[in-house]
């Protein structure tokens, strides 16, 4: 099992930067893959970044390349997302996940930290 506990979230304005965090803790050494989703009211849960535990694969979502930066401090069991040039769509609650080596999925979850954008 992993536990996954997010935080950094607040509220800023259009145009800040936030810095979410993710850390890890239990089975840390069955991750293969990082990743961060976001969920706005009354939408799907959207997809926004990964990072491989290797460190050299990073990808993220076409909504967010450019602004922000996934990574990860192996030695913390730490996941981070630097948020930059926020933008008013970008509120929403934002989840971290972690996908294990037996899987395709991401099968564990944090319980999400939330990020308001204003204008």
């Amino acid at each position: 099992q992993v536990q996954l506990v997010e935080s950094g979230g607040g509220s800023v304005q259009a145009g800040g930067s936030l810095r979410l965090s993710c850390a890890a803790s239990g089975d840390t050494y069955n991750i293969n893959s990082m990743g961060w989703f976001r969920q706005a009211p009354g939408k799907e849960r959207e997809w926004v970044a990964t990072v491989n535990t290797g460190g050299d694969s990073t990808s993220y979502a076409d909504s967010v390349k450019g602004r922000f930066t996934i990574s990860q401090d192996n030695a913390k069991n730490t996941v981070y997302l630097q948020m930059n040039s926020l933008k008013r769509e970008d509120t929403a609650m934002y989840y971290c996940a972690a996908c294990p080596r037996w899987s395709y999925e991401f099968t564990y979850w944090g319980q999400g930290t939330q990020v308001t954008v204003s204008s």
